[in-house]
């Protein structure tokens, strides 16, 4: 039997089949235009590695929208094989949604009644890492958490502070690191170690080599950069030992605080009286640790002011804010749980009492008087400080093995990290504190 020309579309019905299924699935593709990657507890196999997927996109020249509030802070990515490709490698759950579904979701989020938003990431931020070129014996929370999802980032320390490479990046990490010139303060159970000795004798040789006599002084004018850094605009993350000691060198500007044992002299007299306050960034009305043989900087720090909190209820939980009117504190404190395990540092959590009333408090455990997690406005800047040192290990020491982060892919305290490493591609007109 022969068909017609005209009329072959409507002869065989294999045939008929065929073209219909495939005019179906072409229609599918042409709707499915948009890829969410959700971020709730329930929906997302690995949440650190989808920021990095969120990265890689933008470092596309491909723009990006950020759910705050909805379903755990998902995001919207332009659909393409491509990207579902990069998706699947790394384990990174997604859905694909039609062009009509994603605005069905816009909006809702647009709705009054809800406190959510859509902000706009628009280019990948340029990540530096302030840490020391040597093999400190721990390990650092942030550079973990960029490794692991697969975000790159520069190293830089302090030459390149002082030679003024600091424009070069958005965002600047500052690892676990000591800014007041005392070596971490680890002189009391570590200064007959070897690492601590030659930890100790390099900072002296580079402090030399950039032409100060002192470490103290080196470390001190490193900190006034940083601050000049995020004054002109610069975004900067620290945790642990980095947040306090940081503003204890900026209100200790032109003051000699350490001991003989640091920098081979004695310290100033009445040091303490000599601080000023309206120097720091986030901290004030604090009281320095003289004792050389503590472990311990200063009242910021209530490390020792909590022991009898036990592990297992050691937890904080993260403020709720506005989307709409403060999306800054909101895209800090995206996460699929409001509550977040506490864990341990040499700067472990801060004293509400000495936090300026300029400053957020985002995260906090008020039945101890701490916050765990603030963050301010620098000038055109922005910082945010984190206490404690590994956000999946409770008591991080000296010498203890580095976090695995593939068996955390969906830890909360890391997922705090995470959200300041994007806030600088937000755009700028969102932008409302």
């Amino acid at each position: 039997m022969t068909y017609r020309s005209d009329t072959h579309f409507f002869g065989r019905p294999s045939r008929r089949l065929f073209v219909l299924v495939l005019l179906l699935l072409l229609a599918g593709a042409a709707r499915a235009s948009v890829i969410l990657i959700p971020m709730d507890a329930d929906s997302q196999e690995n949440h650190l590695k989808a920021y990095g997927i969120t990265y890689w996109v933008l470092s596309k020249k491909q723009k990006v929208q950020w759910l705050l509030n909805y379903r755990g802070g998902s995001f919207l990515l332009p659909d393409g094989e491509p990207i579902r490709s990069e998706c699947r490698i790394r384990g990174v759950s997604f859905e694909v949604l039609s062009d009509a579904e994603a605005q069905q979701i816009l909006d809702e989020i647009s709705s009054p009644s809800r406190n959510q938003e859509a902000v706009i990431l628009e280019k990948a931020p340029r990540i530096a890492v302030y840490t020391p070129k040597d093999n400190a014996p721990w390990d650092d929370a942030v550079t973990m958490a960029l490794t692991y999802a697969e975000i790159p980032y520069a190293t830089i320390y302090d030459r390149e502070v002082l030679e003024d490479k600091l424009p070069l990046y958005d965002w600047l990490h500052l690892h676990h690191e000591d800014f007041t010139g005392q070596y971490g303060k680890f002189y009391g159970a570590y200064r007959a170690t070897p690492w601590y000795i030659e930890g100790k004798q390099q900072a002296e040789a580079l402090a030399a080599e950039l032409g100060y006599s002192k470490v103290s002084e080196e470390k001190s004018a490193v900190a006034q950069k940083i601050r000049n850094y995020v004054i002109g605009g610069g975004f900067m993350f620290a945790m642990c030992s980095a947040t306090d000691s940081f503003d204890i060198a900026l209100a200790a500007e032109g003051v000699d605080i350490c001991e003989p044992m640091f920098d081979g002299d004695p310290s100033d007299p009445n040091y303490q009286q000599r601080l000023d306050y309206s120097k720091t960034f986030a901290f004030t009305g604090f009281t320095l640790e003289r004792s050389p043989l503590r472990y311990e900087f200063s009242s910021i720090d209530m490390t020792n002011k909590r022991d009898e909190v036990p592990m297992e209820s050691d937890y904080f939980s993260l403020m709720d804010f506005s989307a709409k009117w403060d999306p800054v504190p909101t895209m800090l404190c995206q996460n699929h749980t409001a509550l977040v395990k506490g864990f341990m540092g040499q700067t472990t959590a801060f004293t509400r009492s000495e936090i300026k009333p300029t400053v957020l408090i985002l995260g906090e455990n008020r039945l101890n008087g701490e916050a765990r997690y603030i963050h301010g406005v620098k000038g055109r800047g922005f910082f945010t400080f984190y206490g404690g040192h590994d956000p999946e290990d409770y008591q991080h020491r000296v010498g203890d093995p580095k976090t695995e982060l593939e068996l955390h892919p969906n830890s909360p305290g890391y997922r705090l990290i995470l959200n300041n490493v994007l806030f600088p591609a937000a755009q700028k007109k969102k932008q409302k504190t």
